[in-house]
């Protein structure tokens, strides 16, 4: 690589950066939330992938989705899981138009640049299977046709933790398409209080202005896949990847998408410090959110009341990182 060419990443990357500043500045404004936490929510769209957060009702989460959506100009759609609902719900349906004689397709929610899927694991697994396709391809097959959905496109899925009465667990194999898993929790004392004052008076959603726009958003993915990774760095992420499949507490570990996503929102957040080259630190910043999910825990481990965070935090520590 030329030091001209590496010069021209610095710039686009020091732009990339600051669409992402913008709009996690943006997020604060109504989401009352961890910066970090809403930083990651901007890494994963620039990564391509698609979020699931995982908290108590009444936090934010619908809130953040809207927000991320007004931030960048975004199309928002959102869809209410419920065991009634069926996969055409979310993809769409052909519908015989008689004037003309012919079916004619009217598209699902699922044709939005930011998917809101309230409740993920309380419809049917093959109503939840209707987004596979969508998350990792980007794009529907209906009755044999195949439609593009429109870029960028980022699902955001929610699940309440403490609730599974009526539930359907998402399959390790879908879990696994999901980049990362997030947590808003409760805001501290005097955020909170801010919050209840703001919410009930003049909710800050609804003058919320974007602060970029799609075609920004589109260069800044492409920044972020040109990022250059060393060869210590992609082994050191396998690595950390075998390290999971190896341990004895754990029944599986990371697959090798989970290194792609690892590597993806590495890169992502190297973009969001202005620099065209991941670090390890990048790699070891985002593992938590990205690897833990993933995880399935050995019996005794559950027993023992083991989390995933934390065989994700073991892996980090015993790991060699490359000097």
């Amino acid at each position: 690589m030329t030091d001209g060419a590496r010069a021209g990443d610095a710039v686009a990357s020091v732009s990339a950066a600051d669409v992402v500043r913008r709009v996690v500045a943006n997020l604060e404004l109504v989401v009352r939330a961890p910066r970090a936490t809403l930083e990651l929510c901007v890494l994963g769209l620039l990564a391509e992938g698609h979020l699931i957060i995982e908290d108590f009702p009444g936090v934010g989460k619908t809130m953040l989705a809207k927000s991320l959506a007004r931030s960048l100009h975004l199309s928002f759609s959102r869809l209410q899981f419920t065991p009634d609902l069926l996969p055409t719900d979310v993809t769409g349906v052909n519908v015989f138009n008689q004037k003309a004689n012919e079916f004619e397709f009217k598209p699902g929610p699922v044709f939005g640049n930011i998917l809101l899927v309230d409740e993920i694991n309380r419809a049917s697994p093959k109503t939840q299977s209707a987004l596979l396709e969508a998350m990792q391809e980007s794009q529907v097959t209906i009755d044999g046709t195949t439609y593009a959905l429109e870029l960028p496109f980022l699902v955001v899925a929610t699940q309440n933790p403490i609730e599974y009465e009526g539930t359907y667990p998402l399959p390790e194999a879908q879990l696994d398409r999901f980049t990362a898993r997030l947590s808003l929790g409760y805001p501290p004392l005097a955020e909170e209080a801010r919050m209840l004052a703001e919410q009930t008076t003049a909710p800050p959603l609804e003058r919320l202005g974007r602060v970029a726009g799609r075609a920004d958003v589109l260069a800044a993915i492409e920044t972020a896949r040109a990022v250059y990774v060393e060869e210590s760095v992609g082994e050191y992420v396998v690595r950390l990847l075998r390290h999971t499949r190896s341990s004895s507490r754990l029944a599986l570990g990371a697959s090798p998408r989970a290194g792609i996503a690892l590597l993806r929102m590495a890169k992502a957040r190297a973009v969001t410090a202005g620099r065209d080259f991941v670090l390890p630190e990048d790699v070891q910043a985002v593992a938590v959110p990205v690897l833990s999910h993933r995880l399935i825990l050995g019996p005794e481990a559950r027993a023992t009341g083991l989390a995933g965070e934390e065989a994700v935090e073991e892996a980090l520590g015993e790991t060699p990182v490359p000097a």
